[in-house]
């Protein structure tokens, strides 16, 4: 996708901002640019640095995660609630990515605008 948009607008990469997904790419007029997070492609599962938290209260670990944690429970003590999310971010063992190729029937998953992605 890059290369064909680089046929028609010249790009130079930038590579990746610090904790982000994306790989960026700024357009020959130094204004404006893109991202991709090409995470099918060029899976970054181990770099990941992103929980996504639903309005209803469940964490999600990964965008393609089949089911969340629920934080409800947690709400009533930030203490605690930093807690879970620590303890959740530790055991977390999501690679869809890179393993989506292994497995031999797909799971389902949330879909993603439900989890903001």
């Amino acid at each position: 996708m890059v290369l064909r948009l680089a046929e028609r607008w010249p790009l130079s990469p930038l590579g990746r901002n610090g904790g982000g997904t994306a790989r960026r790419w700024r357009y020959h007029d130094d204004v404006s640019g893109l991202g991709v997070a090409a995470s099918i492609s060029e899976p970054f599962c181990g770099d990941c640095n992103r929980l996504r938290i639903t309005a209803d209260g469940q964490a999600f670990t990964c965008l393609f995660a089949s089911q969340g944690t629920d934080l409800n429970p947690a709400m009533g003590s930030d203490q605690e609630l930093e807690q879970v999310i620590r303890a959740l971010w530790q055991r977390r063992s999501d690679r869809y990515s890179e393993e989506r190729h292994c497995k031999a029937d797909p799971v389902p998953r949330a879909e993603m605008a439900y989890l903001g992605g």
